[in-house]
């Protein structure tokens, strides 16, 4: 968990600008509808990092939009429909390209901030 409101703050800013690739990340291993996404991040962080629902609903409308997912409707199931999402092709392509470039990125930071990480290790770091 983080320590304190201000690191907490800070993290979200860093991760704020990555929703999209986040959900598509989720979307590469299987369709998944809204309230599921929202799960799967929540869990993969323990619980240290929540994407509001309604930031989420934008980042679906988006990929949708921009062709990068499609949205169908499932089957019912205990209660209403549900909206899932399943990545595109272009999806994908927009996926491996938005993860090596924040590779490239958390590289130059690291460099920046001293804290890179042992050559030895750098083939682990995405």
């Amino acid at each position: 968990m983080i320590d304190n409101i201000a690191d907490e703050a800070f993290a979200a800013d860093l991760l704020r600008g990555h929703t999209d690739t986040i959900v598509l990340g989720v979307l590469r291993r299987h369709d998944s509808y809204g309230f599921e996404i929202y799960k799967s991040i929540r869990e993969a962080t323990g619980g240290a990092y929540e994407i509001k629902e309604a930031t989420l609903y934008a980042s679906y409308r988006r990929l949708v939009r921009d062709g990068l997912a499609e949205a169908y409707w499932g089957d019912e199931s205990q209660g209403g429909r549900r909206k899932y999402y399943r990545i595109t092709d272009a999806g994908r392509a927009a996926f491996r390209t938005n993860v090596a470039t924040w590779v490239a990125t958390r590289g130059i930071i690291d460099d920046l901030l001293g804290t890179t990480v042992p050559a030895s290790t750098k083939g682990n770091r995405a």
